[in-house]
């Protein structure tokens, strides 16, 4: 049995804040599971594969986050060493000024910008979010996939 790789010594204060994290219905479940593993972690000769076992998931997500921990101590906000690394990947070239534009597009009837259709499809709000000159390109499906996943289930844009 292996004990713990990147030893966990927690503050008080950290541990409070933690514990604080796990009773706050508001936090994300992701958060709350690294806690949960960080808590357990404290000062303990557990094996990896015990941790894991005691919160149902896989022993390297122990391995990962108490690395992280340890590799964080820089950090002094508890959540936000609980946070995932930053995406690797090419920017987004939309702003949030203009998502905000395209959303405010999509909750309008497509008659009041001379569209004659009563809903708007994916095609028809690219091509109007395009004309309007919101962002100089845009697919249908990013367009399509941003309204899922905001989950603006409710606004009427159909599929095509």
């Amino acid at each position: 049995m292996r004990a713990i790789k990147y030893k966990i010594e927690l503050f008080p204060a950290e541990k409070e804040t933690l514990e604080k994290l796990l009773k706050k219905q508001s936090t994300p479940q992701n958060i709350a599971r690294r806690a949960k593993i960080i808590l357990l972690a404290d000062k303990t000769d557990k094996s990896y594969t015990a941790i894991a076992k005691s919160l149902n998931i896989a022993s390297c997500d122990i391995t990962k986050w108490t690395q992280r921990w340890v590799k964080r101590s820089d950090v002094k906000d508890v959540e936000e060493r609980l946070q995932d690394n930053p995406r690797s990947g090419r920017p987004s070239e939309i702003t949030p000024e203009q998502w905000c534009k395209i959303m405010a597009l999509a909750c309008e009837k497509p008659e009041n910008h001379g569209v004659p259709i009563t809903n708007w499809s994916h095609s028809t709000l690219t091509r109007e979010i395009l004309k309007q000159g919101i962002v100089e390109r845009i697919s249908q499906s990013h367009v399509g996939n941003f309204l899922k996943k905001q989950n603006y289930n409710h606004i009427a844009v159909s599929i095509g």
